[in-house]
C-alpha cells in the first residue's frame, strides 16, 4: 500500500488493483465509507450540488454549469470523468485541477476509511468519494457532479442533490443499464429526490423517467416545452416564460449549453445574465470539437464515442470541414479512429460513412485499455463498410508521427471514437 509521501501515479496503480473488476454497479459497499468519512452530510448541508446524467454531454453540461457559478463568484467544485491526460483533470475547484499532494492526501484517507469498514471499493468509488472529500474539505459553495454510468447505483448517487440534470437517454452501456431506453432511463432517474427541480434536456422522455418524477413530486423541465433556443448568425437566444436572453455562442455544443442555463436558472442561485454571458464566453472543456494546431497540421480532438455522440459530432462537421475545404483546397481528411468493445462500433463507423465524407485514411490501433476493442475487430467493421483504405498501428501513441508524416499542411486529422483514443494520441503531441 502507498503512503502519503508516494507519488500519485503509485495510488492511482494501487487503487485499480483493490478490487476485481474496474466497474461493480451498487452503493452497498460504498455507503459505509462515505458516511465513516461524513461526506453524505457535509455536502448536503454546506453545498447546493447539481447531478447531472445521460448518455451524452454530461462534461459540456458540468462544464458550463461550473463556469457560470464561478462568474456569479461561487466557490466551485467540478467533478467529471474520465481524464484525458492527467488524473487532476477529473477533481476541479474554481476551474483549476487540485494538486497530487491534495489528491494523494484525500486517497490516504478514503483508503483508511475503507480498511476499518473492511470492505473493498472499485477504482471509481475510490476515487470519486476522494474528490468529494476534497470538495467537503475546502468549504465549496457549489458542486457539480457528473454521474459516471447510469445514475441509481452510480457512487456520485451518494449525495443527495438539490437539482438533477438528465441531458438525454439513449443506447450505451446496455450490460450494466439494460438494452432499452426504458430500462436506462429508470437507471438515470435514480439521481431524482423528492420534490427537488430536474432539467431534462431532449424532447423524448421515456416512461420511466415521467413516472419517477411523478412518483417523487419533482418539479420538471424540458426542452422545447418549459425552454427553448433559437440559434442564430453569431449569437442565440434562450427562452421560458420567465426570461428571454440574447447571448454568445460558446465553444461547446449549444444544446448542452441550453439545459446548463435552465439548471442555473430553476436552482436557487443568484445567477445574473451578466454572469451567463461572461460563462458562455469562457467555458472551454479539452475533446470536445477540440480544434488545435500540431507539427503544422490541422487536428479536431473529440470524444464521441457512441451512435448518438457520433451524430452530434458529424453534424458540426460536416459545414466545418466545407470551411476547411475553402480555406485550404488540397486538404485531405485523416481520421484516427479506436473504440472500447462495449460500444456498437459496427453503427457508429456506419454514421461516418453513410457522411459520405471524402476519408484519405483510417488510421487504427487498440486502446491501451482492458475493455479496448481489438485493430483486428476495427478492421473487420471498416472493411465490411467498405473502408479499404485502413492503415493500423501497434499503439495510439506511434499513430500521430506517423499520420503527420503521411500528410501536408492542408489536410485535417480527426481524432475520434472515445475518451482514451483522444488521450493516448494527445500525449505524445503535448510532449513535442
Amino acid at each position: 500500500m502507498p503512503n502519503q509521501s508516494s507519488p500519485l501515479s503509485d495510488w492511482i496503480y494501487y487503487m485499480q488493483q483493490i478490487h476485481v473488476t474496474a466497474i461493480d454497479m451498487g452503493l452497498s459497499r460504498v455507503m459505509p465509507v462515505a458516511n465513516y468519512l461524513g461526506l453524505v452530510q457535509s455536502a448536503k448541508d454546506d453545498a447546493y450540488v447539481f447531478t447531472v446524467a445521460g448518455t451524452n454531454g454530461k462534461g459540456s453540461t458540468t462544464a458550463v454549469i461550473s463556469e457560470i457559478c464561478q462568474q456569479a463568484g461561487y466557490k466551485t467544485a467540478l467533478y467529471q470523468s474520465p481524464h484525458l491526460i492527467d488524473f487532476n483533470e477529473r477533481v476541479r475547484i474554481n476551474g483549476h485541477p487540485v494538486g497530487d499532494e491534495v489528491l494523494i492526501d484525500a486517497f490516504y484517507k478514503v483508503e483508511q476509511a475503507r480498511l476499518v469498514c473492511e470492505l473493498t471499493l472499485s477504482f471509481f468509488e475510490m476515487t470519486t468519494l476522494a474528490a468529494m472529500l476534497i470538495f467537503a474539505e475546502a468549504d465549496c459553495d457549489v458542486w457539480v457532479l457528473e454521474v459516471g454510468l447510469g445514475g441509481r447505483l452510480d457512487v456520485v448517487n451518494i449525495v443527495n442533490p438539490d437539482l438533477a440534470v438528465i441531458t438525454n437517454i439513449d443506447i450505451d452501456h446496455v450490460d450494466w443499464l439494460g438494452d432499452n431506453r426504458e430500462k436506462i432511463g429508470y437507471e438515470k432517474a435514480g439521481i431524482l429526490r423528492e420534490n427537488i427541480p430536474l432539467v431534462y434536456g431532449d424532447s423524448d422522455m421515456p416512461r420511466s423517467v415521467l413516472t419517477k418524477i411523478q412518483e417523487l413530486n419533482c418539479p420538471y423541465y424540458q426542452v422545447g416545452k418549459d425552454y427553448d433556443f433559437v440559434e442564430q448568425d453569431k449569437e442565440w437566444q434562450f427562452s421560458s416564460a420567465a426570461i428571454t436572453l440574447q447571448l454568445p455562442k460558446p465553444k461547446l455544443s449549444l444544446i448542452n449549453s441550453v439545459n446548463a442555463i435552465a439548471a442555473l436558472l430553476a436552482s436557487k442561485l443568484i445567477i445574473s445574465p451578466e454572469h451567463i454571458n461572461a460563462g458562455l464566453k469562457a467555458v472551454k472543456l479539452d475533446g470536445r470539437f477540440d480544434a488545435r494546431q500540431f507539427a503544422g497540421r490541422h487536428w479536431l480532438f473529440d470524444v464521441a464515442h457512441n451512435e448518438r455522440g457520433m451524430e452530434f459530432l458529424l453534424n458540426q462537421f460536416k459545414p466545418f470541414w466545407q470551411q476547411h475545404k475553402i480555406l485550404y483546397p488540397k486538404a485531405e481528411l485523416h481520421i484516427i479512429f479506436s473504440m472500447l468493445a462495449d460500444k456498437d462500433i459496427e453503427q457508429v463507423v456506419k454514421l461516418v460513412v453513410d457522411t459520405q465524407l471524402p476519408i484519405k485514411t483510417w488510421h487504427i490501433a487498440q486502446i491501451d485499455h482492458p475493455r479496448a476493442a481489438s485493430t483486428e475487430q476495427i478492421l473487420v467493421i471498416l472493411q465490411h463498410n467498405q473502408q479499404h483504405n485502413v492503415v493500423n498501428y501497434d499503439n495510439l501513441a506511434t499513430i500521430s508521427a506517423k499520420v503527420i508524416e503521411d500528410s501536408s499542411e492542408q489536410d485535417l486529422i480527426l481524432v475520434c471514437g472515445s475518451f482514451h483514443t483522444i488521450g493516448e494520441v494527445l500525449q505524445p503531441l503535448l510532449k513535442n
